[in-house]
């Protein structure tokens, strides 16, 4: 180790000169594989949390297997809050992920994929501290270094891990950064359950205003039932390959951007074409109606954006274009992608590999509408939510850098929480 202004080069990284690094063997009481109990997706009172439930520090609970009734797990096998669980075997990309369990069941066991880590409480004063030091850039670099095996199916086998080098500031230290870190995360907890709670109340009142279940004030008159077609004109989109977008140039929307990167509606596209590709696309005017003609499945085939910008903007193949008049283009984005009308377009789908849907088959939907004033109040509703949303996503994501840059500094020792004990 080659010790320079306070600081240590060592296989850790470089890390200040008074903190210690040493082989996860020495500060381990145990590695503990877990159960190889048979499981499935149907519910019991015994979740098994398996390779797939590792996160990269967080635990990922939206799939969840479960022990059989009958069968009885090893008691050694049941989670505790604060056990940090090690994926052995995954891909090769995903072994070695570390994530600690805070109690996220009130009972979970763990199978043999899953290496539970039991440290030493004189060497590491915090297991919080130990599953963030695992999951900075550089550890989990190492850490893809030692796993053997195919892309598909690798391993990191015990012998090696024991070698895995982690920093160990003193105990005070170590707290201290697992705590700073521990309120990051609680935050970005928080945000994240306040963004589902607030998506959930969107899909409730886009359930109940596009269906007229619910109406505005002031707003009282009949809707109507309508086909598509009636409430404008179809035109088919042209050209743009994916090697046509460039840097600069004009605005277009690509029929793939309608699944990946636009909700209901759109006002500043993000991909550009020269006007040489411009010259061989179908233009789209402010208002007009987007929807991807061609998808994987018929449950996606025929998702619909407005195009609400002023920019001059051309549309590549595989869409159908509807310019409608006399209504607002904003509720129609919204209305196009409503579930009753999603089931709609998946009747009309055709092809089996890949699902194509045309104007022939849009145009005859059938909607309930109300008159353009109440259509723009609903956008509006709608709108004002979907901007809220951007801003707690916006915010999150900013959380997530901030915690993710405090992580460098503080577990590198750049910037200290605690002074040492020598």
């Amino acid at each position: 180790m080659e010790v320079k202004d306070g600081v240590k080069h060592t296989e850790a990284g470089d890390v200040p000169s008074d903190w210690e690094v040493k082989p996860l063997g020495t500060l381990l009481v145990r590695g503990r594989l877990g159960g190889n109990y048979p499981n499935g997706a149907g519910s019991t009172s015994k979740p098994l949390i398996k390779m797939g439930n590792i996160g990269r520090g967080d635990m990922d609970m939206r799939q969840v297997a479960y022990i059989p009734e009958h069968v009885m797990p090893d008691p050694v096998h049941r989670l505790a809050e604060g056990d940090v669980l090690l994926n052995t075997r995954n891909t090769l990309d995903l072994v070695g992920k570390v994530a600690i369990w805070r109690g996220e069941l009130p009972v979970a066991y763990y199978n043999s994929n899953l290496m539970r880590l039991e440290f030493d409480a004189r060497e590491i004063a915090s297991s919080a501290y130990a599953s963030y030091a695992f999951n900075t850039p550089h550890a989990i670099a190492r850490m893809r270094e030692l796993a053997t095996g195919t892309t598909s199916v690798a391993a990191v086998y015990t012998r090696d891990l024991m070698g895995f080098v982690l920093p160990v500031p003193h105990a005070a230290e170590q707290c201290a950064i697992a705590s700073a870190l521990q309120d990051a995360d609680a935050l970005i907890r928080a945000l994240e359950r306040l963004i589902a709670k607030k998506r959930d109340v969107k899909q409730a009142t886009m359930q109940r205003l596009l269906t007229g279940e619910h109406r505005l004030p002031g707003f009282t008159g009949v809707w109507r039932e309508v086909a598509l077609r009636d409430l404008g004109s179809f035109s088919k989109g042209a050209g743009i390959r994916r090697d046509e977008v460039v840097s600069e140039g004009l605005p277009c929307i690509r029929y793939g951007e309608i699944y990946t990167r636009y909700d209901a509606w759109v006002a500043s596209p993000a991909s550009r074409i020269s006007p040489a590709t411009a010259r061989t696309s179908q233009r789209v005017r402010p208002g007009d109606v987007l929807f991807a003609a061609s998808g994987e499945t018929a449950a996606e085939i025929g998702k619909a954006v407005a195009y609400v910008g002023h920019e001059e903007v051309y549309a590549g193949g595989d869409t159908v274009i509807l310019t409608p008049t006399g209504q607002d283009s904003m509720f129609l984005g919204y209305l196009l992608n409503h579930p009753y009308v999603v089931a709609q377009k998946a009747r009309g789908g055709q092809g089996d590999a890949v699902v194509h849907i045309g104007a022939r088959q849009l145009g005859a939907l059938e909607l309930r509408i109300p008159e353009r004033d109440e259509q723009r109040a609903i956008a509006t509703v709608l709108a004002d939510m979907d901007a809220e949303l951007a801003a707690l996503d916006r915010r999150l994501a900013k959380t997530r850098a901030v915690k993710q840059a405090m992580m460098q500094e503080l577990l590198t020792g750049r910037t200290r929480l605690a002074p040492s004990d020598g």
